[in-house]
Protein backbone atom coordinates (compact mmCIF):
# COMPACT_ATOMS: atom_id res chain seq x y z
CA UNK A 1 0.00 0.00 0.00
CA UNK A 2 1.23 3.38 -0.61
CA UNK A 3 2.41 5.91 2.09
CA UNK A 4 3.47 9.08 2.51
CA UNK A 5 6.72 8.23 2.25
CA UNK A 6 6.29 7.07 -1.36
CA UNK A 7 4.74 10.11 -2.04
CA UNK A 8 7.65 12.23 -1.40
CA UNK A 9 9.57 9.80 -3.35
CA UNK A 10 7.18 10.67 -6.40
CA UNK A 11 8.26 14.39 -5.60
CA UNK A 12 11.81 13.84 -4.84
CA UNK A 13 11.64 12.05 -8.66
CA UNK A 14 10.43 15.45 -10.28
CA UNK A 15 13.23 16.72 -13.27
CA UNK A 16 15.42 18.92 -11.57
CA UNK A 17 18.24 20.39 -13.94
CA UNK A 18 21.93 19.49 -12.62
CA UNK A 19 25.55 20.17 -13.89
CA UNK A 20 25.21 17.47 -17.04
CA UNK A 21 21.77 18.45 -17.65
CA UNK A 22 23.24 22.04 -17.42
CA UNK A 23 26.30 21.81 -19.71
CA UNK A 24 23.86 19.48 -22.05
CA UNK A 25 21.18 21.98 -22.76
CA UNK A 26 23.94 24.79 -23.37
CA UNK A 27 25.95 22.81 -26.15
CA UNK A 28 22.81 22.07 -27.73
CA UNK A 29 21.47 25.42 -27.58
CA UNK A 30 24.85 26.44 -29.13
CA UNK A 31 24.61 23.90 -32.08
CA UNK A 32 21.22 24.93 -32.90
CA UNK A 33 21.97 28.75 -32.82
CA UNK A 34 25.31 27.81 -35.19
CA UNK A 35 22.97 25.57 -37.56
CA UNK A 36 20.82 28.82 -37.50
CA UNK A 37 22.40 31.28 -38.26
CA UNK A 38 25.01 29.72 -40.54
CA UNK A 39 23.61 26.42 -41.77
CA UNK A 40 19.67 28.28 -42.16
CA UNK A 41 20.48 30.64 -44.52
CA UNK A 42 22.86 29.23 -46.78
CA UNK A 43 21.17 26.33 -47.27
CA UNK A 44 18.06 28.42 -48.22
CA UNK A 45 20.24 30.81 -50.55
CA UNK A 46 19.62 34.21 -48.82
CA UNK A 47 20.59 36.33 -46.26
CA UNK A 48 19.16 37.18 -42.78
CA UNK A 49 19.24 41.23 -43.36
CA UNK A 50 16.52 39.95 -46.18
CA UNK A 51 14.84 37.40 -43.71
CA UNK A 52 14.32 40.28 -41.41
CA UNK A 53 13.20 42.33 -44.06
CA UNK A 54 10.48 39.91 -44.71
CA UNK A 55 10.06 39.53 -40.58
CA UNK A 56 9.04 43.43 -40.19
CA UNK A 57 5.81 42.99 -42.32
CA UNK A 58 4.07 40.58 -39.73
CA UNK A 59 1.55 42.47 -37.99
CA UNK A 60 0.75 42.22 -34.49
CA UNK A 61 -3.05 40.82 -35.50
CA UNK A 62 -1.32 38.18 -37.49
CA UNK A 63 0.97 37.15 -34.86
CA UNK A 64 -2.02 36.85 -32.24
CA UNK A 65 -3.74 34.68 -34.98
CA UNK A 66 -1.00 32.52 -35.30
CA UNK A 67 -1.14 32.19 -30.99
CA UNK A 68 -4.51 30.98 -31.48
CA UNK A 69 -3.95 28.35 -33.64
CA UNK A 70 -1.08 27.12 -31.86
CA UNK A 71 -3.33 27.17 -28.23
CA UNK A 72 -6.30 25.31 -30.44
CA UNK A 73 -3.72 22.62 -31.29
CA UNK A 74 -2.39 21.99 -27.99
CA UNK A 75 -5.65 22.08 -26.53
CA UNK A 76 -6.92 19.34 -29.16
CA UNK A 77 -3.80 17.03 -28.05
CA UNK A 78 -5.50 17.32 -24.54
CA UNK A 79 -8.29 14.91 -26.53
CA UNK A 80 -5.30 11.78 -26.73
CA UNK A 81 -4.29 12.35 -22.71
CA UNK A 82 -7.79 12.73 -21.32
CA UNK A 83 -8.55 9.26 -23.34
CA UNK A 84 -5.96 7.61 -22.44
CA UNK A 85 -5.55 8.88 -18.58
CA UNK A 86 -8.65 8.44 -17.47
CA UNK A 87 -9.99 10.91 -14.88
CA UNK A 88 -7.58 13.76 -16.23
CA UNK A 89 -9.50 16.72 -16.64
CA UNK A 90 -8.89 18.65 -20.42
CA UNK A 91 -7.39 21.42 -18.52
CA UNK A 92 -4.61 19.68 -16.43
CA UNK A 93 -3.95 17.95 -19.62
CA UNK A 94 -2.88 20.97 -21.37
CA UNK A 95 -0.85 22.03 -18.05
CA UNK A 96 0.73 18.63 -18.39
CA UNK A 97 1.32 18.61 -21.77
CA UNK A 98 2.99 21.84 -22.35
CA UNK A 99 5.18 21.59 -18.61
CA UNK A 100 6.74 18.70 -20.54
CA UNK A 101 6.93 20.29 -23.99
CA UNK A 102 8.65 23.11 -22.51
CA UNK A 103 11.22 20.89 -20.99
CA UNK A 104 11.80 18.82 -23.29
CA UNK A 105 12.69 21.38 -25.20
CA UNK A 106 15.53 22.58 -23.37
CA UNK A 107 17.75 19.41 -23.63
CA UNK A 108 19.01 17.57 -26.82
CA UNK A 109 16.74 13.98 -26.54
CA UNK A 110 14.95 15.75 -23.82
CA UNK A 111 11.66 13.69 -24.47
CA UNK A 112 12.46 11.21 -21.57
CA UNK A 113 13.11 14.38 -18.90
CA UNK A 114 9.74 15.78 -20.29
CA UNK A 115 8.16 11.95 -20.12
CA UNK A 116 9.68 12.06 -16.29
CA UNK A 117 7.96 15.38 -16.03
CA UNK A 118 4.47 14.25 -16.96
CA UNK A 119 4.65 11.48 -14.76
CA UNK A 120 5.83 13.71 -12.04
CA UNK A 121 3.14 16.13 -12.66
CA UNK A 122 0.22 12.88 -13.03
CA UNK A 123 1.52 11.36 -9.50
CA UNK A 124 1.21 14.91 -7.45
CA UNK A 125 -2.49 14.59 -8.93
CA UNK A 126 -2.70 11.45 -7.17
CA UNK A 127 -2.93 9.69 -10.53
CA UNK A 128 -1.69 5.86 -10.19
CA UNK A 129 1.48 4.88 -11.72
CA UNK A 130 -0.08 1.94 -13.64
CA UNK A 131 -2.49 4.78 -15.43
CA UNK A 132 0.25 7.11 -15.95
CA UNK A 133 2.37 3.92 -17.31
CA UNK A 134 -0.41 2.74 -19.91
CA UNK A 135 -0.90 6.27 -20.88
CA UNK A 136 2.70 6.69 -21.60
CA UNK A 137 2.61 3.49 -23.74
CA UNK A 138 -0.31 4.14 -25.00
CA UNK A 139 -0.03 8.00 -26.82
CA UNK A 140 3.90 6.47 -27.54
CA UNK A 141 2.34 3.84 -29.92
CA UNK A 142 -0.09 6.90 -31.61
CA UNK A 143 2.20 9.51 -31.98
CA UNK A 144 4.14 6.60 -33.73
CA UNK A 145 1.10 5.94 -35.90
CA UNK A 146 0.94 9.51 -36.76
CA UNK A 147 4.58 9.58 -38.04
CA UNK A 148 4.10 6.90 -40.17
CA UNK A 149 0.89 8.91 -41.63
CA UNK A 150 2.39 12.04 -42.02
CA UNK A 151 4.98 11.60 -44.81
CA UNK A 152 2.39 8.72 -46.51
CA UNK A 153 -0.30 11.44 -46.86
CA UNK A 154 2.72 14.41 -48.02
CA UNK A 155 3.59 11.43 -50.59
CA UNK A 156 -0.05 11.47 -52.10
CA UNK A 157 -0.23 15.15 -51.60
CA UNK A 158 2.62 15.27 -54.10
CA UNK A 159 1.75 12.99 -56.85
CA UNK A 160 -1.71 15.51 -57.44
CA UNK A 161 0.83 18.80 -57.34
CA UNK A 162 3.15 20.01 -59.79
CA UNK A 163 6.80 18.39 -58.44
CA UNK A 164 7.99 14.69 -57.28
CA UNK A 165 9.00 13.40 -54.12
CA UNK A 166 12.80 15.25 -52.66
CA UNK A 167 15.13 12.33 -51.72
CA UNK A 168 15.07 13.79 -48.29
CA UNK A 169 10.73 12.95 -48.11
CA UNK A 170 11.65 9.91 -49.72
CA UNK A 171 14.36 8.83 -47.27
CA UNK A 172 11.98 10.15 -43.98
CA UNK A 173 9.46 8.17 -45.08
CA UNK A 174 10.74 5.10 -45.52
CA UNK A 175 12.48 5.59 -42.08
CA UNK A 176 9.65 5.94 -40.56
CA UNK A 177 7.57 3.50 -41.99
CA UNK A 178 10.17 0.95 -40.68
CA UNK A 179 10.64 2.36 -37.27
CA UNK A 180 6.57 3.05 -36.64
CA UNK A 181 6.19 -0.68 -38.02
CA UNK A 182 8.62 -1.93 -35.50
CA UNK A 183 6.97 -0.35 -32.84
CA UNK A 184 3.34 -1.29 -33.89
CA UNK A 185 4.41 -4.68 -34.80
CA UNK A 186 5.91 -5.26 -31.18
CA UNK A 187 3.04 -3.23 -29.57
CA UNK A 188 0.36 -5.68 -31.10
CA UNK A 189 2.45 -8.87 -30.12
CA UNK A 190 3.04 -7.59 -26.48
CA UNK A 191 -0.86 -7.03 -26.29
CA UNK A 192 -1.61 -10.41 -28.36
CA UNK A 193 1.13 -12.66 -26.37
CA UNK A 194 2.35 -12.97 -22.60
CA UNK A 195 5.71 -14.31 -23.65
CA UNK A 196 6.45 -11.16 -26.34
CA UNK A 197 5.37 -8.59 -23.69
CA UNK A 198 8.09 -10.24 -21.17
CA UNK A 199 10.30 -9.84 -24.06
CA UNK A 200 9.36 -6.13 -24.92
CA UNK A 201 9.16 -5.61 -20.90
CA UNK A 202 13.05 -6.94 -20.64
CA UNK A 203 13.98 -4.97 -23.26
CA UNK A 204 12.20 -1.44 -22.46
CA UNK A 205 13.45 -2.30 -18.18
CA UNK A 206 17.45 -2.13 -19.91
CA UNK A 207 16.68 0.97 -21.92
CA UNK A 208 14.95 2.77 -19.20
CA UNK A 209 17.05 1.25 -16.28
CA UNK A 210 19.50 4.38 -16.36
CA UNK A 211 16.59 6.84 -15.80
CA UNK A 212 14.70 5.17 -13.58
CA UNK A 213 17.32 4.24 -10.54
CA UNK A 214 16.50 7.81 -8.93
CA UNK A 215 12.52 6.44 -8.35
CA UNK A 216 13.68 3.36 -6.52
CA UNK A 217 10.55 1.02 -7.76
CA UNK A 218 9.55 -2.27 -6.57
CA UNK A 219 8.34 -3.34 -10.11
CA UNK A 220 9.72 -3.51 -13.27
CA UNK A 221 9.11 -2.78 -16.72
CA UNK A 222 9.18 -6.08 -17.73
CA UNK A 223 6.85 -7.24 -14.69
CA UNK A 224 4.72 -4.01 -15.46
CA UNK A 225 4.40 -4.62 -19.22
CA UNK A 226 2.62 -7.72 -18.81
CA UNK A 227 0.23 -6.71 -16.15
CA UNK A 228 -0.72 -3.85 -18.35
CA UNK A 229 -1.70 -5.90 -21.65
CA UNK A 230 -5.65 -5.97 -20.50
CA UNK A 231 -5.91 -2.71 -18.98
CA UNK A 232 -3.85 -1.36 -22.30
CA UNK A 233 -6.39 -2.90 -24.24
CA UNK A 234 -9.57 -1.45 -22.02
CA UNK A 235 -8.06 1.93 -23.09
CA UNK A 236 -7.20 1.39 -26.74
CA UNK A 237 -11.36 -0.10 -26.88
CA UNK A 238 -12.97 3.15 -25.60
CA UNK A 239 -10.07 5.30 -26.15
CA UNK A 240 -9.18 5.04 -29.68
CA UNK A 241 -11.53 7.56 -31.27
CA UNK A 242 -10.70 10.91 -29.18
CA UNK A 243 -6.81 10.00 -28.73
CA UNK A 244 -7.29 9.89 -32.50
CA UNK A 245 -9.25 13.17 -33.41
CA UNK A 246 -6.32 14.69 -30.57
CA UNK A 247 -3.82 14.04 -32.86
CA UNK A 248 -5.71 14.90 -36.12
CA UNK A 249 -6.24 18.20 -34.29
CA UNK A 250 -2.78 18.77 -33.05
CA UNK A 251 -1.21 18.46 -36.36
CA UNK A 252 -4.24 20.02 -38.52
CA UNK A 253 -4.13 23.49 -36.55
CA UNK A 254 -0.31 23.38 -36.31
CA UNK A 255 -0.26 22.69 -40.18
CA UNK A 256 -2.55 25.53 -40.22
CA UNK A 257 -0.73 27.80 -38.39
CA UNK A 258 2.23 26.58 -41.16
CA UNK A 259 0.15 27.97 -44.19
CA UNK A 260 -1.06 31.32 -41.96
CA UNK A 261 2.75 31.82 -41.92
CA UNK A 262 3.68 31.17 -45.48
CA UNK A 263 0.98 32.93 -47.23
CA UNK A 264 1.75 35.97 -44.69
CA UNK A 265 5.60 35.81 -45.69
CA UNK A 266 5.01 35.88 -49.35
CA UNK A 267 5.06 31.84 -49.92
CA UNK A 268 2.38 30.71 -52.55
CA UNK A 269 2.91 27.29 -53.29
CA UNK A 270 0.50 24.64 -53.81
CA UNK A 271 -0.66 22.47 -50.57
CA UNK A 272 0.80 19.13 -51.40
CA UNK A 273 3.98 21.29 -51.56
CA UNK A 274 3.79 23.26 -48.20
CA UNK A 275 2.07 19.61 -46.60
CA UNK A 276 5.24 17.88 -47.51
CA UNK A 277 7.37 20.60 -46.39
CA UNK A 278 5.38 20.56 -43.01
CA UNK A 279 6.07 16.46 -42.94
CA UNK A 280 9.57 17.03 -43.34
CA UNK A 281 9.53 19.41 -40.38
CA UNK A 282 7.64 17.56 -37.76
CA UNK A 283 10.02 14.43 -38.48
CA UNK A 284 12.91 16.48 -38.20
CA UNK A 285 11.91 17.11 -34.81
CA UNK A 286 12.69 13.92 -33.34
CA UNK A 287 16.36 14.86 -34.38
CA UNK A 288 17.72 14.33 -31.21
CA UNK A 289 20.88 16.02 -31.54
CA UNK A 290 19.81 19.45 -30.84
CA UNK A 291 16.38 20.45 -28.29
CA UNK A 292 13.94 19.48 -30.40
CA UNK A 293 15.40 19.40 -33.42
CA UNK A 294 16.12 23.21 -33.79
CA UNK A 295 18.40 24.56 -36.61
CA UNK A 296 18.08 20.71 -38.40
CA UNK A 297 14.54 21.25 -38.43
CA UNK A 298 14.20 24.70 -40.01
CA UNK A 299 16.90 24.02 -42.33
CA UNK A 300 15.76 20.75 -43.40
CA UNK A 301 11.96 22.63 -43.97
CA UNK A 302 13.41 25.94 -45.83
CA UNK A 303 15.71 23.97 -48.52
CA UNK A 304 12.98 21.97 -48.92
CA UNK A 305 10.46 25.38 -50.05
CA UNK A 306 13.21 26.75 -51.90
CA UNK A 307 13.62 23.40 -53.70
CA UNK A 308 10.05 23.54 -54.84
CA UNK A 309 10.31 26.86 -56.04
CA UNK A 310 9.77 29.38 -53.04
CA UNK A 311 11.70 32.65 -53.17
CA UNK A 312 14.41 31.90 -50.34
CA UNK A 313 13.76 34.92 -48.07
CA UNK A 314 10.31 34.72 -47.77
CA UNK A 315 10.50 31.08 -47.25
CA UNK A 316 13.26 30.85 -44.50
CA UNK A 317 11.28 33.64 -42.54
CA UNK A 318 8.16 31.48 -43.11
CA UNK A 319 10.16 28.84 -41.28
CA UNK A 320 11.38 30.79 -38.65
CA UNK A 321 8.51 32.70 -37.55
CA UNK A 322 6.68 28.95 -37.12
CA UNK A 323 9.05 27.73 -35.28
CA UNK A 324 8.91 30.48 -33.30
CA UNK A 325 5.25 29.89 -32.39
CA UNK A 326 5.60 26.74 -32.01
CA UNK A 327 8.91 25.71 -30.66
CA UNK A 328 9.95 28.31 -29.05
CA UNK A 329 6.70 29.60 -27.70
CA UNK A 330 6.36 26.58 -26.05
CA UNK A 331 9.20 27.18 -23.17
CA UNK A 332 7.31 29.97 -21.83
CA UNK A 333 4.08 28.38 -22.24
CA UNK A 334 5.47 25.78 -20.11
CA UNK A 335 6.41 28.58 -17.38
CA UNK A 336 2.93 29.59 -17.15
CA UNK A 337 2.14 25.61 -17.13
CA UNK A 338 4.46 25.21 -14.50
CA UNK A 339 3.33 28.15 -12.50
CA UNK A 340 -0.24 26.85 -12.84
CA UNK A 341 0.52 22.88 -11.78
CA UNK A 342 1.96 24.89 -8.47
CA UNK A 343 -1.06 26.54 -7.97
CA UNK A 344 -3.69 23.24 -8.39
CA UNK A 345 -4.00 21.18 -4.97
CA UNK A 346 -2.32 18.17 -5.04
CA UNK A 347 -2.99 15.08 -3.67
CA UNK A 348 -2.09 13.73 0.18
CA UNK A 349 -1.66 10.25 -0.69
CA UNK A 350 -1.66 8.97 -4.68
CA UNK A 351 -4.79 7.35 -5.79
CA UNK A 352 -5.36 3.68 -5.20
CA UNK A 353 -7.78 3.12 -7.52
CA UNK A 354 -7.70 3.21 -11.07
CA UNK A 355 -10.30 4.85 -12.95
CA UNK A 356 -12.59 2.52 -14.71
CA UNK A 357 -10.98 -0.88 -14.29
CA UNK A 358 -11.64 -3.07 -16.96
CA UNK A 359 -14.42 -5.75 -15.91
CA UNK A 360 -12.66 -8.75 -16.79
CA UNK A 361 -9.22 -7.94 -15.33
CA UNK A 362 -9.25 -9.29 -11.72
CA UNK A 363 -8.26 -6.73 -8.94
CA UNK A 364 -5.36 -8.80 -7.02
CA UNK A 365 -3.74 -8.50 -10.85
CA UNK A 366 -4.74 -4.97 -11.07
CA UNK A 367 -2.22 -4.04 -8.22
CA UNK A 368 0.38 -6.45 -7.67
CA UNK A 369 1.97 -6.52 -3.83
CA UNK A 370 4.89 -3.80 -3.27
CA UNK A 371 3.78 -1.72 -6.58
CA UNK A 372 1.93 0.61 -5.18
Amino acid sequence: MSTARETARDSAARPHFGRTQLLQAAAGLALSAALLIWGLPRFAQTSWHEVWAVLTTITVGNALIFLGLVLLGLWSYTLTLSASMPGLSHPRALVMNVCGSSVSNLLPGGGAVGLAATYAIARSWGISRRVVSTSAIVTGVWNTLARIALPLIAIAALTIGRVGMTPVLRDAAIAAMISGTVVVVLFVGALASERVARRVGRGLDRLLAPLTRRTKRTMTIDALVTDLRSRILHIVAKGWLPMTLGLAGYFGFYYLTFVAIMRNTGVELFHGELFAAFAIGRLLTAVGITPGGMGVTETGTAAALVAWGAAPAEATAGVVLFSIFTHLMEVPLGALGWLAWSVIPKATEPDLTDPDPPPDLPRSRCTPTGSE
